[in-house]
């Protein structure tokens, strides 16, 4: 689960890292209200999406302007001007897809005056099970251009959770910025506050890019991404309630009412698979075959009618679909159930495109013989490069 800036930064501070002052608001009149309570006189104005590259973005909207996402207010009034541009206005950036995202709030933040910007994240390694930081001195750029042209600018190190964020981790941490003196003992200071929110929050993701350094000498984080494991959003309630569903696919928002590994892709094919690994199987032998998977759909090992109803339901919602291959292994999940699934969403919301099932397994012939005698128009499968062959050549075939 994300969540906005300046959520994120609400929690940074409440765990004493430094952030600048500012107020969201879903309104031009709010947004200049929110400026007059800051001190300024100049007055950051933040698009919020659940995006990265906002400042570089274009709104789809002409009257939202050519100044991106991310704007520099000069006195209240143009604080309410670029308000109303934003707000209501699509968004688009390069982790947006040409779609963009829609504006629904934003964040009024004081301005900084800034000397250096860094970058700083931290996100877990699941290769050692610990916490990784990733520092680099150019911050304010995406770390995958830095990556991919300056590699050596980066410094990635791990905090073994056993002993926590130790004195040297904070050395290390102003010894890749640079830093010496005072910016440095607030260097090894921010990263042991940073270290702290993302485990006790139980975060995926901890981004602040850029981390800078204000001219009177201050380490500001200005700016904060945050993600949260969902498998821990239990022992988070306040953080669930941050939510924002306006962000999320639709799609994905009734799968995880029913508790379904489900991700929205581009593609024309969907796929209701049992199981991440044969799921991703599933999807890499589409593409192999020359089509592109419509979704990752994992309805379980222990997935009921109802889910698998669900489950499908999701898939043909989607419009993009033009053809659904049903690829189950039948362990603790039986075939029979999946076929009965399959056949109530079927008379529920009717089926418009071709259907390949493969069924192995628990119960397999019983499931082939409930599909078989349902007069539906479904397209047996042996195995699953059979599967894959039929169902990219069924939805070539109705192009």
């Amino acid at each position: 689960m994300n969540i906005h800036e300046y959520q994120a930064k609400a929690i940074l501070k409440s765990f004493g890292a430094p952030v600048s002052a500012g107020f969201p608001a879903f309104t031009p009149e709010e947004a200049a209200k929110a400026a007059t309570d800051l001190p300024g006189p100049l007055w950051v104005v933040k698009s919020q999406i659940h995006a990265g590259g906002r400042g570089k973005g274009k709104f789809k909207e002409s009257s939202a302007g050519e100044k991106g996402g991310v704007r520099l207010a000069k006195s209240i009034d143009e604080v309410r001007e670029f308000a109303s541009q934003m707000l209501g206005s699509t968004l688009v950036t390069h982790q947006t897809g040409p779609e963009g995202k829609k504006v629904n709030r934003i964040y009024v933040e004081d301005g900084s005056d800034i000397e250096k910007e860094f970058y700083l994240s931290l996100l877990v390694d699941r290769a050692t099970a610990q916490v990784a930081f990733v520092v680099s001195t150019e911050g304010g750029m995406d770390i995958e251009a830095v990556a991919e042209h300056t590699p050596e600018k980066i410094v990635t190190f791990s905090v073994d959770p056993a002993t926590g964020f130790l004195p040297h981790h904070g050395r290390h941490i102003a010894s890749a910025f640079g830093l010496k003196g005072d910016l440095a003992k607030q260097a090894a200071k921010v990263g042991a506050t940073l270290y702290k929110a993302f485990v006790a929050k139980d975060m995926s993701l901890l981004e602040v890019n850029p981390l800078i350094v204000t001219k009177d000498g201050r380490l500001v984080c200005l700016d904060a991404k945050m993600g949260f494991e969902d498998n821990a959003l239990f022992r988070h309630p306040d953080e669930v309630e941050l939510r924002d569903l306006t962000e999320e696919d639709a799609k994905e928002i009734e799968a995880s009412k029913y508790e379904l590994s489900y991700i929205a892709l581009d593609g024309t094919i969907g796929c209701m698979v049992n199981g991440a690994g044969l799921a991703m199987a599933t999807m890499d032998i589409i593409k192999l075959y020359g089509e592109e998977p419509a979704n990752f759909l994992d309805v379980g090992g222990g997935a009921s009618k109802e889910k698998v109803t669900a489950a499908f339901k999701i898939i043909t919602s989607d419009p993009n679909v033009k053809g659904i291959l049903v690829n189950i292994f039948g362990g603790i999940m039986r075939c029979d159930i999946i076929a009965e699934g399959v056949l109530a969403a079927v008379k529920e919301v009717g089926l418009q495109v071709p259907l390949v099932v493969r069924l192995e397994g628990t119960n397999v012939e019983k499931g082939k013989e409930i599909l078989r005698d349902s007069g539906l128009n479904v397209i047996p499968a042996d195995n699953l490069d059979d599967a894959a062959q039929k169902i990219v050549s069924a939805v070539r075939g109705a192009k």
